[in-house]
């Protein structure tokens, strides 16, 4: 590998066949040396999740014609960024970069996603990082549109860097190039989904359930992500893995605790 590029680590959630993620390690080929640790099979909707009560099994594959190196893991997504610091990479990377997702984690989704999990667990362990994702969740959706965005997202990063524990979450219109109107730095939408969960019988004769839902909106607001992508801009939502609730910290101590 070249001592003057970046390494950088390309993993997602849809699994490591998935075109999103052969996308995205076309185009981080053209900025650095590239380390591909993903998923053997689809994991989305895993969120953070790491496996701890069985065998983790990890697999050099060739995909797609390249020097790139490239890793097939049974685990999910956050355990491929750890298998990859830990184990496989001959450094630790300069970026971290999930996706390109098929379909959106803006709003209330990025507590879901595993490409954005592993984008977390990035900052976590003090690479910038970034998860990418188009509002397009079919199989063979149309990511060429997405080419200039995510270069110039990741340049920058590279180039100025990140606040430490903080990734970008970056969602792109399921829109031709020539009708995103721009880039806007957000906040996270305050949105829910309404679940229901449909019932049905099998074939055996068996109950199971199937989730259902539409997602809801609460969030009038000019300056967050769902209002970005609306709008035909693409939305950018720096996030961090400290949860704590700051403003209730002083309501709570007010409290008689004995």
């Amino acid at each position: 590998m070249s001592k003057q590029k970046p390494l950088i680590l390309v993993v997602n959630d849809d699994g490591v066949t998935a075109p999103g993620i052969r996308n995205l390690i076309r185009l981080m080929k053209e900025v650095g040396d590239v380390v591909v640790v993903a998923p053997d099979g689809p994991q989305s909707g895993m969120g953070h999740a790491i496996t701890l009560d069985s065998t983790l099994h990890v697999e050099r594959v060739h995909i797609d014609k390249g020097d790139q190196m490239e890793y097939a893991c049974s685990g999910t997504p956050v355990d491929c960024v750890k298998l990859a610091i830990n184990k496989l990479l001959p450094r630790k990377p300069d970026l971290c970069v999930s996706g390109i997702n098929h379909g959106s984690n803006s709003s209330i989704n990025v507590l879901y996603s595993g490409t954005m999990s592993a984008a977390v667990e990035g900052a976590i362990e003090g690479i910038p990082s970034i998860g990418f994702s188009l509002l397009d969740h079919s199989h063979d959706a149309d990511f060429p549109h997405c080419d200039r965005f995510v270069t110039e997202i990741v340049v920058q990063v590279l180039e100025k860097g990140l606040p430490k524990g903080v990734s970008l979450n970056v969602n792109i219109p399921k829109l031709s190039d020539s009708k995103i109107k721009g880039v806007k730095v957000c906040r996270q939408a305050n949105g829910n989904w309404e679940e229901e969960f449909d019932e049905r019988v099998s074939p055996q004769g068996k109950t199971y359930y199937w989730l259902t839902g539409k997602f809801v909106n609460y969030d009038k607001g000019e300056d967050t992500d769902i209002w970005a992508l609306e709008h035909n801009y693409v939305s950018i939502v720096p996030v961090q893995f400290d949860v704590t609730a700051h403003d209730a910290i002083k309501q709570l101590n007010s409290w008689n605790n004995g």
